[in-house]
Parts: structure tokens; C-alpha cells; sequence
């Protein structure tokens, strides 16, 4: 079965993990009749990520950012482009991570199998693992609580997939099929959010999530509490409430409203106590932790 993937990445400022990042495409072991197609959004690098990538990587189509594009806007770009010629699937990768030579390999043959087996193709996730801890840093995540929204990060079996219910787009192979049906990225999300929204979007229309056996690549997890602490200003503590880039205010109420309505109330109110209160919240979230 001949298949052409899109790969879609956006970068700002981090050459030598983009770098690294494009390596490892270039490593991977595809099997004949796969084709890939690389794009790459520069949103406005001051270190001139996009032409030092196009003098390294002349294969790669770079487009250029408005320098306002953020993490969504990036991704928009890049499948937009991409989506104006004929890709079987789309794998959505982040910058700063390095695939293992396999990774794309395993995802396709998920891709195929459902396929080939009459199945709805669906989304095709890769867990990544940190390259110091070895622990699991993203990848799928299951429901616990299909009221508040709560989720908890999927191991990956190493022998056979597993399903789950959203994920992060760090790794994530998407068939045509999906995007013909609910589209690309959500436009109303900015930095965070879009994976969780989109893959819970093609849950619900039906679409299976499959988690790809062992790991597909390396990441670090770079989500620390996402609180300011005591010592910050109130003014610092509500700026960061509504920047799109942390707590994105408008953003989250809008997933949560989407996604998981009845918990709206209580979202609402956690996004306020942890900004006017925030040693008390501390308090919680370690009482709740131990």
C-alpha cells in the first residue's frame, strides 16, 4: 500500500533541537512505497531557524510566521499548506523531540492494519520518554473522571497498542480520513489545548485513538506547576491567568464548556483560587498529591 505523509512541525528560536528534530526524520526506516513531505513553520526566529534548516534540509517546504503564530497557529499554517495536496495522513510533531528509527514505521503500520482490516482508520499516537528519567513524558491519556475531565498519562505496552481517550500532539499521526471529517487544529485555541480538543473532537465522532507500542521518541516533560507562586503580584498572578501561553483563561472555559459542561462551575472557580490564593492551592494540591 503506497501512503504519502505530511510531516508538520512549527519552530521559534530552538535551532539545535529543531536540528535535531529533522535528523531524525531523516533517520527513519520507511518501508518502500511510503513516501514523506516535510513543512515547517519559522514563526519569526530571531536565530534564523527557517534558513539555516533550508540550507541544511533543501527537501524541507519552510514557511514563514508572523511572528504571533504560537504553538496552534504554527500547526494551522503547516496543515494548511499541507492539506492542499493529496497526503493519505498527517503526523503532527514538535520540535524538540527526536523520533527513534522506527516511529514512524510502527504508527503507519497501525495506519494500515485498520486499513487493510476494513477498520476506521483514525489517530496514532507516539509516546515519547524522557531521555534522563526514562520516564513516560507524553503521549495518550485516559479518562478517569468523564465529568471533570480528569485524565492520566498511558504507559505504552511494548508489544501491541493501546486505545485511549485524548492526547498530546507531540507524536501524532492523523489519517486523512480524520481531518476530511472535523477539520485541522482548532483556531480558538493559541499554545495548549488544541491536541486535547482535537483528539477528544475525533473520539466522539467515533475515530479510534491507538497508542503505538513502546516508545516512538524522545521529550522532555517542560510542564511545571502552572501556578505562580505567593511571592508574585496579584497583577502578575491574573496576567498569567490569561495569557494563552499558561493558564489561557478564555481558552480553557471554552474547552471545559466544550468538552466537559457540567464542570464548567468548578473550573471556574479552581482558576481563581489558584491565582487569589495561590499558598493556599499549594496546600491542596499536596494534600490531594500525598
Amino acid at each position: 500500500m503506497d501512503l504519502k505523509i505530511a510531516i508538520l512541525l512549527t519552530c521559534y528560536n530552538r535551532l539545535h533541537k529543531t536540528i535535531q528534530c529533522l535528523n531524525s526524520i531523516v533517520m527513519q526506516e520507511l518501508v518502500q512505497g511510503i513516501s514523506t513531505s516535510v513543512y515547517l513553520v519559522d514563526d519569526g526566529s530571531p536565530d534564523q531557524t527557517g534558513k539555516i534548516v533550508q540550507n541544511h534540509f533543501p527537501s524541507v517546504q519552510v514557511i514563514n510566521g508572523s511572528g504571533q503564530l504560537f504553538w496552534v497557529g504554527g500547526m494551522r499554517k503547516a496543515w494548511q499548506t499541507a492539506a492542499e495536496k493529496n497526503y493519505d495522513a498527517y503526523l503532527l510533531l514538535n520540535d524538540d523531540v527526536e523520533l527513534e528509527p522506527d516511529a514512524l514505521e510502527k504508527l503507519i503500520a497501525l495506519l494500515q492494519a485498520d486499513r487493510s482490516g476494513s477498520k476506521m482508520p483514525g489517530i496514532y499516537i507516539g509516546s515519547t520518554k524522557d531521555k534522563v528519567t526514562g520516564k513516560t513524558s507524553y503521549g495518550g491519556r485516559k479518562l478517569i473522571n468523564r465529568i471533570s475531565g480528569e485524565t492520566v498519562l498511558v504507559e505504552p505496552d511494548n508489544t501491541q497498542p493501546r486505545s485511549c481517550d485524548l492526547a498530546h500532539a507531540n507524536i501524532l499521526l492523523v489519517a486523512k480520513e480524520v481531518s476530511d471529517e472535523i477539520g485541522i487544529l482548532s483556531g480558538r485555541f493559541t499554545q495548549r489545548l488544541a491536541d486535547y480538543d482535537y483528539t477528544l473532537s475525533a473520539s466522539k465522532k467515533g475515530f479510534p485513538l491507538l497508542i503505538a507500542s513502546g516508545h516512538c521518541g524522545s521529550c522532555t516533560d517542560d510542564h511545571g506547576a502552572n501556578w505562580l507562586p505567593q511571592h508574585t503580584t496579584l497583577k502578575e498572578r491574573i496576567s498569567y491567568l490569561k495569557d494563552p501561553r499558561h493558564l489561557a483563561y478564555s481558552e480553557y472555559l471554552y474547552y471545559m464548556r466544550k468538552h466537559f459542561p457540567f464542570y464548567l462551575p468548578v473550573a471556574f472557580i479552581k482558576l481563581w483560587l489558584k491565582t487569589l490564593f495561590p499558598v493556599l492551592w499549594s496546600t491542596l494540591k499536596g494534600t490531594a498529591s500525598s
